[in-house]
């Protein structure tokens, strides 16, 4: 491969995959993080250029500033228009994201056996005993879980379907916790 074409993937790969690092957008993401360098780790990784597919197996550890992904396996395409969308997913382990909250001592993590991203419609789907938590500090302050969670950035929302594993009469779950007094007069 020659030089030009090894730096040509190398850049190819990261911008492709550029797109799932906003995968844990819900709650507000820490803005500093769009401009923080994507970093990977996986046991192997298959580019194809002619499809603009990218995909990484084995232990995979995405990092992008506050944003930690995790899955055995992440699938990265990228459209004609360059919008990007993912897919993660675990085998033994659910696929797994943290990240911090923007301006608040806070973090959202979830898991679920897949994870997709689409950076066309800024939306996240967690599907397969789905679960979402946010956390203050160390502590626990709300956790949602159901077979699917789909997150829109766009309009802040999210929606959750029963079903599957996690619960056993199928219904959706959830603990909501109030917010500190102190932050009671402002937004959550």
């Amino acid at each position: 491969m020659s030089p030009f074409c090894s730096s040509t993937v190398r850049l190819a790969v990261c911008a492709s995959l550029w797109g799932l690092a906003v995968a844990a957008g819900p709650a507000g993401a820490e803005r500093a993080d769009r401009d923080q360098p994507l970093r990977f780790t996986a046991d192997a990784l298959r580019y194809d250029d002619a499809r603009r597919v990218n995909v990484l197996t084995g232990r995979v550890e995405i990092t992008k500033g506050s944003l930690l992904l995790r899955a055995e396996r992440v699938e990265v395409r990228q459209s004609a228009e360059g919008h990007h969308s993912a897919q993660a997913t675990g085998t033994g382990e659910p696929a797994y994201f943290r990240q911090k909250r923007e301006g608040v001592d806070e973090h959202v993590e979830g898991r679920a056996a897949r994870i997709d991203y689409d950076s066309r419609t800024d939306t996240v789907r967690l599907s397969g005993n789905a679960m979402i938590r946010r956390l203050r500090g160390n502590d626990l302050a709300d956790e949602i879980q159901g077979q699917t969670i789909t997150w829109d950035n766009t309009a802040e929302t999210f929606t959750v379907q029963g079903g599957g594993e996690g619960s056993p009469d199928g219904r959706v779950r959830g603990v909501l916790t109030p917010a500190p007094a102190s932050s009671r007069g402002g937004t959550r």
